[in-house]
């Protein structure tokens, strides 16, 4: 009898063990995701396809139109929705069209989470403007990471 109680205390025991490797592992991948950061190329700004210079330029002339507006707090919640919506398409064109070579694509997505995380703070009801902070970043970061010699920084 004590055999069998010490086989179903081992065996709980392992499941134990087993779950905790299993938390540490979720926990670590986790973490991970949170630490991607944008990279350059060994030195040298990522190379781009003519699909994501007008992509990008079009995220940035969105908020350019619309930045005075954002700065003087009078834009309303459904402007922010309606804008959120014009800027996920743009992102839809990047998505559809823009061909980079796989290092470049891994970095360039890096850079459209960003943006992505700023356009669904930009659609739900709390602290929108944030959500444009978060663009506007990532549009501040584009130039630095990618080559774009057409580029034009967003001035704010």
């Amino acid at each position: 009898m004590k055999k069998i109680l010490y086989i179903v205390a081992f065996i709980g025991a392992l499941n134990t063990l087993q779950f905790s490797i299993v938390k540490a592992q979720e926990h670590e991948h986790d973490a991970q995701t949170h630490k991607l950061e944008l990279a350059l190329n060994h030195g040298k700004r990522w190379t781009i396809d003519e699909s994501l210079h007008i992509g990008m330029t079009s995220l940035k002339r969105e908020i350019e139109i619309n930045l005075e507006a954002i700065h003087n707090n009078q834009f309303s919640t459904t402007q922010y929705q309606e804008l959120a919506r014009s800027l996920n398409d743009h992102l839809n064109f990047i998505f559809k069209n823009c061909k980079l070579e796989p290092q470049a694509d891994a970095q360039l997505h890096i850079l459209l989470a960003k943006i992505m995380r700023g356009v669904e703070q930009m659609k739900s009801a709390h602290n929108q403007k944030q959500g444009v902070v978060l663009i506007i970043q990532s549009l501040d970061e584009y130039p630095a990471y990618f080559e774009d010699s057409d580029w034009q920084p967003l001035t704010h």
